[in-house]
């Protein structure tokens, strides 16, 4: 049977592009995507902190546990790794050296994985109002970055208290957060437009996370373990630096820690992580702009 288009149909669009009308979630173009959210700029930071109150509104502690988790969780790794297993044989200053470790990566690890639910979600306020989607792993971003704010004020007091003297390399901190937040809103929006369509990757991201966090670098020297004492080749502690989860926390580690001292790829590869993921971050999530909250 051959095609026969609907006359009414085909006048019902002409008479709207004569009009100028378009469909309400069309994608617009990527220099006005990015104008959109900058004009809705004060809705996602009042929507990270709204989130930030809430999320502990209703316990007895508050906000202290944004300090209090990572903290117990660095108590029972430096148990485990740093006593049982000796991950702090030859590291000077392990608890601060755990520490920024620890703290750098939950950044990441928090963003990445609330990015990836950060469509799927919020189906409801999605197809209920009209806005960039991106607005929302953005949100999750600054939420969490609100929240690494009280935990580098106690990072620093612990440097200070284990030993380690305040010095000029730590202006750089900020540049180094800013680098890192920059990849993290680049990886968040990747991860929120995979999550958006791919069901099974809450089931897969807990798995993900662990490899990650177990091939970064939190608990040992990497060029130590993988090269002195697993003998394994030079390039492979090269890729583990090279993982730009690993490359933030060397680098924090080197401003922190006078006695650490990375390989200088660590900086480069913090560079490039950033912008790469940034502008890839918001392409990708952009190209499926008008597909978000539907089905």
């Amino acid at each position: 049977m051959s095609h026969v288009e609907d006359p009414a149909r085909e006048s019902l669009a002409e008479l709207a592009r004569e009009h100028g009308l378009r469909p309400a979630i069309a994608r617009p173009r990527f220099t006005v995507y990015l104008r959109q959210l900058w004009e809705r700029r004060h809705f996602v930071l009042t929507y990270a902190t709204s989130r930030n109150v809430s999320k502990y509104s209703g316990s007895a502690l508050g906000q202290l546990w944004q300090v209090i988790t990572p903290l117990l969780n660095a108590a029972i790794y430096y148990v485990m790794f740093g006593l049982i297993l000796g991950g702090s044989r030859g590291i000077e200053n392990y608890t601060a050296f755990l520490l920024t470790g620890m703290f750098v990566f939950t950044y990441t690890q928090r963003t990445v994985s609330a990015g990836a639910k950060s469509i799927s979600g919020n189906l409801s306020l999605i197809r209920a109002l009209h806005f960039p989607r991106a607005s929302l792993p953005l949100a999750y971003t600054i939420q969490e970055l609100q929240q690494l704010a009280f935990s580098m004020g106690v990072l620093l007091i612990i440097v200070v208290v284990t030993g380690e003297l305040p010095s000029w390399f730590w202006l750089m901190i900020p540049l180094v957060l800013v680098l890192q937040t920059m990849f993290n809103v680049g990886a968040g929006l990747i991860m929120a437009r995979v999550g958006s369509s791919m069901r099974d990757l809450n089931q897969l991201l807990p798995f993900i996370m662990r490899t990650w966090l177990y091939s970064s670098g939190v608990f040992f020297a990497i060029h130590d373990k993988v090269v002195g004492s697993a003998g394994l080749p030079e390039w492979v502690a090269t890729v583990m630096y090279l993982n730009p989860a690993a490359s933030y926390i060397e680098w924090m580690r080197d401003i922190l820690i006078p006695g650490h001292a990375p390989p200088p790829l660590v900086w480069l590869s913090c560079l490039v992580w950033a912008f790469v993921a940034l502008v890839a971050g918001f392409w990708y999530f952009w190209r499926a702009e008008d597909r978000y909250g539907r089905g």
